[in-house]
């Protein structure tokens, strides 16, 4: 949908309106910035609270970060349906103030003594069920917003806010477990989502959506639809396939690095929230990249080569020993470097993804991508938690991080990788 700023010059030919001119489209990406910075604070928090306040193990912490994954693999598709058919504005207001809710309860429940075990696998699920609602609703709001001519910097501006909150959040989390309460970590995300809450409803543009279903039936006839549209596509298709050999491998991963960090290399939570934080800068230059580089050097190329070398540097990991100030200065450059790459291929991907996707099935498609990716990342994580047990935390880090490089092979050896300087044209929805 045309934004509201679109002017019209003296010759009669429509004049693409400035971004930041747009007050809507500022009110999505201040609201953006604030849940993301605060799911990013959250899921630094839920595990630091697993390992070192409630002393959980490598399968307790596996199962913790399993749950708060598995909504991806039991919502994705449904939320993608009803995305299609709601407004994502009101979507976005209800689950920002749910998440609030949820952890505002987890504080309470910190503050007297009954946040055990349990109870975070309980807020982990909840905050990752709203997180889906909010994740597929806020993009497919950009192209409800924007011209279509103008995804790739809307894309590059709401990345670039996510990785600011890449910056603040792990760090923030980190902090928070180590040194103050489990009540106080939990609430501060909390805040964060009720900034969000606060401007995204002043979102006023009115949205331009289909007719809702009669029928239940009609909810399953859409996913079919999204499944098809995007089996259809090779470029869709391949994104499907290397979004889950990443997500499996890098949930499997993540598992491992939680532990490795405080237990092999005897970092603090500070430490560890702050090497973590180091993907937030990384990212930011990611985002900036993603608005040049593949209009310059084909966006194929950019994939491919961006995965590699973000998703190579890893391997590094394993082979840290010595000082923990080496160590961390190791870290931060490891993580600036995974974070960088990591960015420029999802601004790219989500730029391909929205502009072969009709608008219809905008949501539908992010959705579909976001089941067969993020579905595989509770398995990966459980699997991170089981090989630590047998193997130790360094040989299992070591095989999950090389277990990564599979997305950028499955890329490189696709049509994806010959995708020119040009983003694809619009496909047609299935009938």
């Amino acid at each position: 949908m045309p934004s509201t700023s679109s002017a019209i010059s003296d010759s009669g030919r429509s004049v693409p309106p400035r971004l930041w001119r747009d007050r809507d489209f500022r009110r999505l990406w201040v609201g953006q910035t604030a849940s993301q910075l605060g799911e990013h604070t959250t899921l630094v928090v839920l595990p630091l609270l697993a390992v070192l306040t409630l002393n959980a193990g490598a399968g307790e912490l596996g199962a913790v970060r399993a749950v708060g994954q598995a909504p991806f693999l039991l919502l994705s598709l449904l939320v993608g349906a009803w995305v299609d058919g709601w407004r994502t504005r009101t979507l976005m207001v209800v689950t920002d103030a749910g998440r609030t809710l949820v952890l505002g309860a987890a504080a309470v429940a910190g503050l007297l003594g009954w946040l055990g075990l349990p109870a975070l696998l309980v807020v982990a699920f909840a905050v990752g069920a709203l997180s889906v609602f909010f994740d597929v609703a806020y993009q497919a709001s950009l192209v409800r917003l924007v011209r279509r001519d103008q995804l790739v910097r809307g894309n590059s501006a709401l990345e670039g806010s996510r990785s600011a909150a890449q910056i603040a959040g792990p760090a923030l989390g980190g902090a928070l477990v180590s040194l103050l309460t489990a009540p106080i970590a939990a609430a501060s995300s909390a805040v964060f989502f009720a900034l969000s809450f606060l401007s995204i409803r002043r979102i006023r543009r009115t949205e331009s959506i289909p007719e809702r279903a009669e029928r239940p039936a009609r909810v399953w006839r859409r996913i079919h639809e999204g499944l098809r549209f995007v089996a259809g596509d090779a470029s869709l298709r391949t994104v499907c396939l290397a979004s889950a050999a990443f997500q499996f491998s890098f949930a499997a991963t993540m598992t491992c690095y939680l532990l490795f960090l405080p237990r092999e290399l005897h970092l603090s939570g500070t430490a560890v929230g702050l090497t973590l934080a180091a993907t937030g800068p990384g990212a930011l230059l990611g985002s900036m990249l993603a608005a040049r580089l593949p209009s310059r050097f084909g966006h194929g190329a950019v994939l491919v080569s961006a995965a590699a070398l973000g998703d190579g540097v890893f391997l590094w990991v394993p082979a840290l020993h010595g000082s923990p100030a080496a160590t961390v200065s190791a870290l931060l450059v490891i993580n600036f470097v995974f974070g960088a790459g990591g960015q420029l291929v999802n601004v790219t991907v989500m730029a391909v993804r929205q502009a072969v996707t009709p608008d219809g099935m905008q949501g539908r498609a992010a959705a579909t991508i976001t089941f067969v990716g993020m579905g595989m990342a509770p398995l990966g994580s459980l699997l991170g938690g089981f090989l630590a047990m047998g193997w130790g935390p360094r040989t299992s880090l070591l095989v999950t991080a090389a277990g990564m490089l599979v997305s950028p092979l499955v890329m490189a050896l696709s049509p994806l990788a010959r995708l020119g300087r040009a983003l694809p044209a619009v496909r047609d929805a299935p009938r």
